[in-house]
């Protein structure tokens, strides 16, 4: 029910803006949860291109998944470029609602998660046994992370020795230097930094997609702001601005596209298999 009613009042910004133009905005908090080491950077650019187009921001930088969505859950920022399985959860306990997400220069927008060993590991089997007795490194509340972990049937039998890490790009590390038997990653993660690790290789994977790096909005922030920012982002493909320019080589993308709770068919499907559900506690 807020979700719909958010999209309603959306729907009615919308009407407002394209009548009588952009209206001033108050301030409006963005948090970053970062994938990999410095990724909130490449935000800049974009942060500068919004105060371009009128729109004054202030992006949060944040250390972890958990930490950008314990500023998400108590009111400390309006909007979150987040993770499917995070944003999957607010949207879920219909705290939030998609606006948009970015499209890559290789025109993709989703990932799936990744089962990375030591060169010569065996293949992922898809069954719990794969895990047992091992050092498993992932990123906590990340689809392909500990969510996809959790979603393998009887994954707890397997007793591994679990080490949650703050971004992709760490359970890598800690792969690399033998301080864990396998990291369930982000394959976008993998994709960007694999040269770097000529060790490491990928024994399986999931096959099915997540959208990738989603802006949501809280249900609680302002419609109309929050739709000014998604109506903004989805215009930068085509603005051949430097300030529009500047944000598309920072982030590495082509521009944005619409994201709807449709699109997290299959992020829904790995919380609920698991065991997340609309009364899930973060425990911040």
């Amino acid at each position: 029910m807020k979700l719909r009613k958010f999209i309603c009042v959306l729907g009615v910004a919308l009407a407002l803006i394209f009548t009588n133009g952009f209206a001033q905005a108050s301030q409006f908090t963005i948090a970053i949860m970062q994938d990999d080491k410095d990724a909130a950077k490449r935000y800049k650019a974009l942060e500068a291109y919004l105060a371009h187009k009128g729109i004054q921001l202030s992006f949060v930088e944040t250390a972890s998944y958990s930490s950008a969505a314990a500023m998400f859950a108590t009111g400390k920022a309006d909007a979150m470029f987040s993770g499917s399985a995070i944003a999957g959860i607010f949207i879920m306990k219909e705290l939030a609602a998609p606006l948009v997400r970015p499209v890559a220069k290789d025109n993709i927008s989703t990932y799936h998660a990744v089962v990375l060993g030591p060169k010569g590991s065996p293949k992922f089997s898809g069954g719990a046994d794969y895990f047992k007795g091992k050092k498993v490194a992932f990123t906590a509340l990340a689809s392909s992370g500990e969510v996809y972990f959790n979603s393998i049937p009887d994954i707890k039998l397997a007793q591994a020795n679990i080490l949650k890490l703050g971004s992709h790009g760490a359970c890598i590390d800690a792969l690399s230097k033998g301080a864990v038997n396998i990291a369930i990653v982000k394959n976008r993660v993998w994709e960007k930094r694999k040269k770097e690790y000529p060790h490491i290789e990928v024994a399986g994977e999931d096959k099915e997609e997540n959208p990738d790096n989603t802006l949501i909005a809280s249900l609680r922030a302002d419609a109309g702001i929050a739709f000014r920012v998604s109506a903004v982002l989805l215009e930068l493909n085509k603005d051949i601005s430097p300030e529009a320019k500047a944000a598309r080589d920072s982030l590495d993308i082509k521009g944005f596209i619409k994201t709807t709770p449709a699109d997290f068919k299959h992020t829904m499907e790995l919380l609920r298999k698991a065991g997340v559900s609309k009364s899930f506690n973060f425990q911040f």
